[in-house]
């Protein structure tokens, strides 16, 4: 599941999952990570040219934020599949080996879900997998604690998942690098050449 929403004001309202990386939009990109995925679902728009086929949807209403994104994709997840990746569409670095390094701990450790932790310590809470059942059961929560989920934080959902946390130990960029500024874009670029 990605999320392509938000306002991008950091980027003047750029549409910034169509801004290319490498000759490709970085929501192709995030896609591409996970070409092995069933169903996959874009929360946001999806432009008409996008080279791969999505499910997609969109919060109700538009503009709630992460949280309420993710029930919003969550919806389209059929029961039956056991581990659903959470992911941003502005993260054009990441591979389809760093969602397998996720995935498999996310399989083997004791805890509901997988996240990488970047070198400050901070987890990077969107580029992640989980387990459905329990993500769902998380969102569920958080909607009853609040009231609704529209300007729910992802640390709020996060407070509800026991999650192990993952080093990037490879050569090369962060896979959770995401593209908040023009800097950041370039910087992107220059990475991924």
């Amino acid at each position: 599941m990605v999320l392509a929403g938000g306002a991008a004001r950091r980027m003047g309202g750029a549409d910034k999952p169509t801004l290319p990386v490498a000759g490709q939009s970085m929501l192709t990109r995030v896609l591409a990570a996970v070409h092995d995925a069933d169903p996959r679902i874009v929360v946001g728009r999806v432009p008409p040219d996008l080279p791969v086929p999505v499910h997609s949807t969109r919060e109700d209403p538009p503009g709630g934020g992460p949280v309420a994104a993710t029930a919003a994709g969550l919806a389209l997840v059929p029961e039956t599949v056991t581990y659903t990746a959470l992911l941003a569409a502005d993260l054009p670095l990441l591979t389809g080996e760093a969602i397998d390094v996720l995935r498999l701990t996310a399989e083997s450790a004791p805890m509901q879900g997988a996240v990488y932790r970047d070198a400050e310590g901070r987890r990077q809470m969107l580029c992640g997998v989980w387990r459905t059942a329990a993500l769902r059961e998380a969102v569920s929560r958080l909607a009853e604690e609040r009231g609704g989920l529209h300007g729910a934080s992802v640390r709020e959902l996060m407070n509800h998942l026991r999650v192990a946390e993952v080093s990037w130990r490879r050569p090369g960029p962060p896979p959770w690098f995401d593209c908040d500024t023009d800097d950041d874009l370039r910087t992107a670029e220059e990475w991924a050449r």
